[in-house]
Formats: C-alpha cells, structure tokens, sequence
C-alpha cells in the first residue's frame, strides 16, 4: 500500500488523534482512509445531483420548444398497449 505525508495544523493532528483514542478508528491512516470513502460516496452524490439536473434542464427545454404531449394522451396510449400484450398473452 502507498504512503502519503500530511502535514497538519496542530488542532486539526489533535482532533484527529482524539477520533483514533476514541476506538472508532484503529489507528490514523484508518481515519483517513474513512474520510477518503466518504468523500468518494458524496462525490458520486453530487454526480447523482447534476445528472438529475440535467433531464430536469432537459425537460424544461423541450417543455420550452413545445415538445410535450398531453398526459391523458399519454395514459391512453399506454393502457392500449397493455390491453394489447394482455390481447396478445390470452390468444
């Protein structure tokens, strides 16, 4: 495994030594390698976040551009084509 040097303000090496002390952590690098993976979940979050932004912007744009369909249109055509596989699965 590699090794990185950090260096720290003292308060900062004193917090850290006390989340080690307190049992949670076996020893500084877990610490860190804790915060890593955290920090790693919240960046796939905020990946998350702006992906669903996106079709968000992308649905005011085409929302914008007229490109909508009315949702008892939408409805009707998704019941027919039920009605059809069901049709279909019956025969």
């Amino acid at each position: 495994m590699a090794s990185i040097d950090v260096r720290l303000p003292e308060p900062m090496q004193r917090w850290v030594q006390r989340r080690v002390e307190s049992g949670l952590y076996e020893d500084v690098s877990d610490y860190v390698r804790d915060l890593i993976r955290r920090d790693q979940t919240g960046a796939a979050f905020e990946m998350g976040l702006l992906r669903f932004q996106a079709l968000i912007d992308a649905g005011i744009a085409d929302l914008d551009a007229g490109r909508v369909f009315e949702a008892d249109a939408v409805f009707d055509e998704m019941e027919a084509a039920i009605s059809e596989i069901e049709r279909k699965k019956s025969a």
